[in-house]
């Protein structure tokens, strides 16, 4: 790379570079009409395949392509870059739609929705409107295949503008950084972009391959494995200024181009393949669709996607992308079903494109003419902010308001909620017999069981991969017993039955909890492998008088597949062996339903939401066969989570599950004197002192 600098001449603005950079940087019809096919497809696929159309990715490059060369522009002519006005310029601009559709959605979402998705729901729209819902989603381990899109959130489409969102904030200092260096040793800003942006093509789709094989779930929201889509876009802004291919070759790109961007989900499945190589698929096909540009002739593609309805829809193509998947998914919703119909498709698809022209003519257009904003930065960012607050400031509120109401209803839970009391003999309710049933959909979040502190002291664990997983009561200074809680979040919710019992008589309590691995001994290559080692080693360490976990796994709605944990007794063997006491919890039941959203939908007592325990579980415990191991308790609680042999969403005016099969915090302490009476009545087990 030649440096001026080096030859004594200062870095001038290059007007040559500049003007030709502007003739591709201005407004460029067949690429519009190309955003809104891009965005048509992903509107058709979501409403009638239910598969990925790399629509999106095309999207995300587009966006890189004219974001660069409008910088490059800059930089060739010498223009400061106003790195601040351009980023509350580009929020000032996007926000109004986007704030519009979230409204919009939270208010079909307080009409339409059960009331156990509001909550998160409204968490989802906070990170909408603030650019970090693509997090949000990887982090809830959210499955973008799903085959059932009813369940999924309304604001779910919202990762792929958070990612672009992020990228407006950090595209800038690449350019930045091009100019310094253009500053410091006098290099052209465009051969230093095309090695920055090189570089970060090549890292961002080494990760995307690797991330998306080893977990894809998270790889799809995952920014880092999406920056080579727009270091595509921004390498291919770079070169189209200097490609001039002759006119046949136009022509035939962009027809091969047009041909190859429809056939990607047609010709492959591509699920599980995104965002790793596979997407290089529609971007290149894109890519040679915008290297054909003006063809010029009567024959080039150009000359449909530059037709004035595809401009004009290509126009109002962001507004289609935000205001189609929240339709899609209330109807989905309130028609109770999985995907959309044919007929009901294609309204959706009108209706979409009708609010779609409307909101970009009513909204989106009078806000990108507003003059007032744009006079000072000061304005710009006033504009920024009130965006913002017309969302989080009314969600806030909404939180608190349930938050202080779930809070009172609290305090009287023990009367109004007895839950699983209300099987014991003789038992007499007190309570408000129109008092709700909890926990209130706005305080689900609150209903996972967890220990108060980190593990730390004798009882921090010395294996790195436990740290994040162990957590403990505050240490008591001579506890009655030291008991080990370990195992996954079945464990977990049962702890919410354990924690009264220690609290009363005074044991030390630690979990060990890893998401997905039952505890138990596992062969080398299985995936709970190294985790079950390392939580085997802890436990030996600490030497605990108890150990906690469950003994079974229950199959969703299969009781015939209800089977002892893999391994388990060579643990019952290792651990007993050593003297540690062990009780094995019997796996709850698990569903393919969520019972706490039926019972709202349908009604606590509607029998779709009741499913009778022997389609759930085995007839028999299966660690019943270890019953007879000195030093072993099988304990089995399924007469408390489904009395009489049925499961039931409701027991004693308290929701027994949150979720398709995690027990909810509210009714697992109910539980705690049931499993005091069966520890202490466990014969020879010495479980309770």
């Amino acid at each position: 790379m030649t440096s001026l600098r080096e030859q004594g001449v200062p870095a001038p603005a290059d007007t040559v570079t500049a003007r030709r950079v502007a003739r591709y940087a201005g407004f460029r019809p067949e690429v519009q009409g190309l955003r809104f096919v891009a965005v048509l497809l992903v509107v058709l696929y979501h409403v009638f395949l239910d598969r990925v159309s790399g629509g999106v990715d095309i999207f995300l490059l587009i966006s890189a392509f004219f974001l660069t060369l409008s910088f490059v522009r800059k930089l060739e002519a010498g223009q400061p870059l106003a790195l601040g006005r351009y980023w509350l310029h580009v929020f000032k601009r996007l926000l109004p739609l986007a704030v519009l559709t979230v409204l919009g959605t939270l208010v079909l979402a307080w009409l339409f929705y059960p009331e156990a998705r509001i909550d998160r729901i409204r968490t989802e729209a906070l990170a909408s409107v603030f650019y970090v819902e693509n997090w949000a989603l990887a982090r809830a381990e959210v499955d973008y295949y799903a085959a059932d899109d009813s369940t999924a959130s309304p604001f779910q489409h919202f990762w792929s503008l958070s990612v672009q969102g992020q990228v407006f904030l950090l595209w800038p200092l690449v350019f930045a950084a091009a100019w310094l260096l253009g500053r410091w040793r006098g290099w052209r800003p465009v051969p230093v972009l095309a090695v920055l942006f090189g570089a970060v093509f090549v890292v961002s789709l080494a990760w995307s391959v690797h991330s998306t094989a080893a977990q894809q779930a998270f790889a799809y929201f995952d920014t880092r494995a999406r920056l080579w889509e727009f270091a595509l876009g921004s390498l291919l802004a770079l070169a189209v200024p200097y490609l001039r291919p002759p006119r046949a070759a136009r022509v035939a790109l962009g027809w091969a181009g047009m041909l190859s961007m429809v056939s990607v989900g047609v010709l492959i499945d591509v699920q599980g393949a995104f965002p790793g190589w596979i997407a290089l698929w529609p971007l290149l096909s894109a890519a040679a669709i915008i290297v054909a540009g003006r063809s010029g002739s009567p024959f080039g593609l150009d000359r449909v996607l530059a037709s004035k309805p595809l401009v004009r829809l290509g126009d109002a193509s962001y507004a289609l992308y935000l205001v189609h998947w929240p339709l899609l998914i209330t109807y989905l919703v309130l028609r109770d079903r999985p995907v959309a119909g044919p007929r009901s498709g294609v309204v959706i698809i009108l209706v979409s494109l009708v609010l779609a022209v409307l909101a970009t003519a009513l909204v989106e257009r009078p806000f990108q003419r507003w003059a007032w904003p744009e006079r000072t930065k000061r304005r710009l960012a006033v504009s920024v902010a009130v965006s913002l607050a017309l969302v989080a400031v009314p969600v806030l509120a909404w939180q608190q308001a349930d938050a202080r109401r779930a809070a009172l209803l609290a305090e009287e839970a023990a009367r109004n909620s007895p839950g699983a009391a209300v099987l014991q003999p003789g038992f007499e309710f007190r309570g408000d017999p129109e008092a709700p049933t909890l926990p209130l959909a706005s305080a689900l979040q609150e209903e996972w069981v967890g220990l108060p502190e980190p593990c730390s002291g004798r009882f921090a664990p010395e294996q790195e991969l436990l740290e994040q997983h162990c957590r403990q009561t505050p240490a008591l200074p001579d506890p009655e017993r030291t008991v080990l809680v370990v195992g996954n979040s079945h464990m977990e919710q049962f702890m919410g039955a354990v924690i009264p019992l220690a609290e009363e008589r005074g044991w030390q309590l630690v979990a060990v909890l890893q998401p997905g691995c039952a505890f138990a001994v596992r062969p080398e290559g299985d995936a709970c492998h190294e985790g079950n080692e390392a939580a085997l080693d802890y436990v030996e360490r600490l030497d605990p008088d108890m150990v906690l976990t469950t003994s079974t796994y229950a199959a969703r709605m299969d009781g015939s597949a209800e089977a002892m944990v893999g391994g388990f007794p060579e643990l019952v063997d290792r651990l007993t062996g050593q003297g540690i006491e062990v009780v094995g919890f019997r796996d709850n039941p698990r569903f393919d339903f969520n019972p706490y959203e039926c019972a709202q939908t349908h009604g606590e007592d509607a029998a779709r939401c009741q499913v009778p325990v022997a389609q759930v579980l085995a007839p028999v415990n299966p660690a019943d066969a270890l019953r007879d191991r000195p030093g072993f308790t099988s304990l089995d609680l399924t007469d408390l989570i489904c009395p009489e042999g049925l499961c039931r969403p409701v027991v004693g005016n308290a929701f027994v599950f949150f979720d398709p099969h995690h027990l909810t915090w509210t009714y697992a302490r109910t539980m705690a004197p049931a499993l005091e009476e069966r520890l202490l009545g466990a014969a020879g087990s010495g479980a309770v002192s």
